[in-house]
């Protein structure tokens, strides 16, 4: 969401330096987190909002039931960050080119450290982990 806000608001008209390609690789995150932290507090949350076709907006009950879920789960998101940056760290940092790559199996050792949910056989996440292979964050995730 934060990405997109950026991206959205952007107001110049050469696309190479427009939002998340505008800032420091270093700091890109800083406005997604901002603006994602922001659009949850009560006031920006009732201004965003509102039903699509009367703009009857957002029911209180509502409001404080999102506001109270917010926070579900958190815990989760943080093993899931963690999962990815030791994933990223271990995968660059034991590479030899003499056992292979390994990519199954050090990732089933970082989730079974790490992991609540058990991985499945045939789940292939690191095929679309890009972020580890290409652009800024390329075998620097952690």
């Amino acid at each position: 969401f934060g990405h997109g806000l950026h991206h959205m608001l952007t107001q110049i008209d050469t696309a190479d330096v427009s939002g998340i390609y505008g800032v420091p690789w270093d700091a890109v995150e800083l406005p997604s987190q901002f603006m994602e932290n922001w659009c949850w507090e009560p006031e920006a949350l009732a201004f965003i909002s509102g039903h699509y076709e009367t703009g009857e907006p957002l029911p209180q009950a509502m409001l404080d039931n999102m506001l109270k879920a917010k926070n579900y789960q958190s815990a989760m998101f943080v093993l899931r960050q963690l999962e990815f940056g030791l994933f990223d760290f271990r995968l660059h940092a034991e590479y030899d080119p003499a056992k292979g790559a390994r990519i199954m199996e050090i990732l089933n050792s970082v989730k079974e450290k790490v992991s609540v949910v058990p991985a499945t056989p045939w789940a292939r996440f690191p095929h679309a982990f890009s972020h580890i292979f290409a652009g800024g964050y390329a075998a620097g995730y952690y």
